[in-house]
């Protein structure tokens, strides 16, 4: 029955990316069609309010500038509501201003759409700051990243000379994509018991007779953006484990499709951009085989449980539930904890520091890799990256000049991609031998053994994939931490984002080659082998070694 579930989900997810992903294009495609009348006059308002008379196509280098000064304004609003929020509306439970460091890192959290929560929301955040700066930004961060690699896909598949206008895409990844989307996502939630209010927080009296507060406010509202735009961050500090947040299997399923349709439809757009649909299925089926592998071996383990426990003969049939709610149990909760860090979500249903060593090990090597279906295009963007690199090492084998898409790869694409591929481990585990090495990092560990360690990789690893989950056993809410995990959730969103883009800006500007004899096809199984490949290949050669002084080397204890 567990394995049916899980099965469920995966054919709904299956039969929705052809439908959505042919919509998304329709969108950015700038082509005439039927959502224009729909969707059109208020577009062509926005664009008059903002100053954007003319909507012309821009270069890659003007691409990323338009996207990362856009990004600068938004923190800089975003910051001082954080700061000033004592004395702005919609405080009726009087909560203090955000402290600086902790407003730093709660600002780049969320503009970096990593959603890395090291405060308590439900205490830290008034409504208007939720309202103003949280579901704001989770709209907007979404919107830049599903915007950039909108762009990305123009620059590979294109015969023009430009990758888009930005502040077109992002006002249409509003408008048409994330607006309307979630707002059928918060009447969904909304029907099925998840509160949505401007009420104060709940005085009640508990069975024992004493008054307890109960935080309320517009869940519902936050939830469907939060897990649409793979954000995260939870309306309470204990995220979607919260009843009020997700309180029953039906709203866990919907919360799991939205943080996930959206990156795997993104495939089937980019086959359409691509004119060639296969290319899409492959760079989907790529993502869902990697998918199916972590899914199963983290459900396994969860499953066999703690060989601890299991020899002081305690009933271990159903499996390791420790920091997991009954109401989901094994499947949905290993299923969400997969999807979550597949998605770089980092919205979270069950306590990933209670996994056993095995079932942590699969959230984290997700986030290293940052290629299983990844969050608004950032997934699929780095395996496209990997796909570009898989082509130039099958050329270098054969002694030809590599292809993908019908241009030429050479060593200005190869450069920014090493540049993309190197900047994802450096910043992971640098911090992490960092921390490890000082006592202001040492000090908020909470388990001195190798889930120690682990508890340090998997916060690095989660900012730097722009994921935003943690191993909550540590106490990062210190300015060490707030300001390094702040660094590193920049450099992870930014170097990536503009290296990529430089990547597409180059082969825009290549003739295309015909197809012959010798060109290596891109789009049938052999392909979907050497992608899978060349990503275990790469993710094995740079954080191996780190993933063995934590979590294997906390199994083998168990052992």
């Amino acid at each position: 029955m567990e394995i049916l579930q899980m099965v469920v989900v995966i054919a709904v997810l299956v039969m929705l990316v052809k439908p959505l992903g042919t919509y998304v294009y329709h969108v950015f495609s700038n082509e005439e069609n039927r959502l224009d009348k729909i969707f059109g006059p208020f577009e062509r308002l926005i664009y008059k309010l903002i100053g954007l008379k003319q909507r012309a196509g821009m270069n890659w280098k003007k691409y990323a500038l338009s996207f990362i000064i856009t990004n600068i304004m938004l923190v800089a609003i975003s910051y001082l509501i954080l700061r000033l929020q004592k004395v702005l509306p919609f405080n009726p439970s009087g909560i203090d201003n955000m402290e600086s460091t902790l407003s730093f890192n709660t600002v780049i959290s969320f503009m970096t759409n990593t959603n890395l929560q090291h405060y308590s929301g439900e205490t830290g955040l008034t409504y208007f700051a939720q309202m103003a700066v949280i579901t704001m930004m989770m709209f907007t961060s979404a919107a830049t990243g599903f915007s950039v690699a909108i762009a990305f896909i123009r620059g590979i598949t294109s015969k023009g000379t430009t990758i888009g206008n930005f502040f077109e895409d992002f006002v249409k990844a509003h408008t048409r994509i994330f607006l309307p989307i979630s707002f059928i996502i918060t009447l969904v939630l909304v029907a099925l018991k998840v509160p949505q209010t401007l009420d104060p927080t709940l005085t009640l009296k508990t069975l024992e007779g004493a008054m307890q507060q109960v935080a309320i406010g517009p869940v519902a509202s936050l939830e469907s953006i939060k897990h649409l735009g793979t954000n995260g961050g939870g309306f309470f500090g204990v995220n979607s484990s919260h009843p009020f947040e997700n309180p029953n299997p039906m709203t866990n399923v919907t919360e799991i499709l939205s943080m996930w349709t959206l990156p795997a439809a993104l495939t089937y757009t980019f086959g359409l951009f691509a004119k060639n649909k296969k290319q899409g299925w492959v760079i989907f089926s790529a993502m869902l085989c990697l998918f199916l592998v972590f899914l199963t071996a983290i459900y396994v383990s969860e499953k066999t449980g703690n060989p601890v426990m299991n020899n002081l003969g305690i009933d271990a049939s159903q499996g390791s539930m420790e920091g997991k709610e009954v109401r989901f149990g094994i499947a949905q909760s290993v299923l969400f904890t997969t999807v979550t860090t597949a998605a770089t979500t980092g919205t979270v249903n069950n306590m990933h520091d209670t996994l056993t060593p095995i079932g942590g090990l699969v959230p984290l090597a997700e986030m290293m890799l940052n290629v299983v279906f990844g969050g608004k295009g950032v997934g699929l963007i780095n395996m496209l990256m990997y796909a570009i690199l898989a082509v130039f090492i099958c050329g270098l084998m054969v002694g030809r000049t590599p292809e993908f898409l019908g241009r030429k790869i050479e060593p200005r694409e190869m450069k920014l991609i090493a540049i993309a591929i190197l900047a994802h481990p450096l910043i992971i585990l640098g911090p992490t031998a960092l921390a490890l090495m000082l006592d202001i990092g040492k000090v908020a560990i909470s388990n001195p053994g190798y889930h120690g360690i682990t508890q340090v990789l998997y916060e690095y690893t989660s900012s730097a994939a722009n994921n935003g989950s943690g191993f909550e056993g540590l106490g990062d809410n210190t300015p060490f931490w707030n300001i390094s995990t702040g660094i590193v959730m920049l450099l992870g969103r930014y170097v990536s984002i503009i290296a990529m883009l430089g990547v597409a800006g180059s082969l825009l500007q290549k003739q295309r080659v015909p197809e012959t004899i010798g060109t290596f096809r891109t789009d049938n199984a052999l392909f979907v082998g050497l992608l899978i490949g060349t990503v275990l290949l790469i993710g094995a050669l740079t954080f191996l070694p780190a993933i063995v002084l934590g979590p294997i080397a906390e199994h083998l204890t168990l052992r």
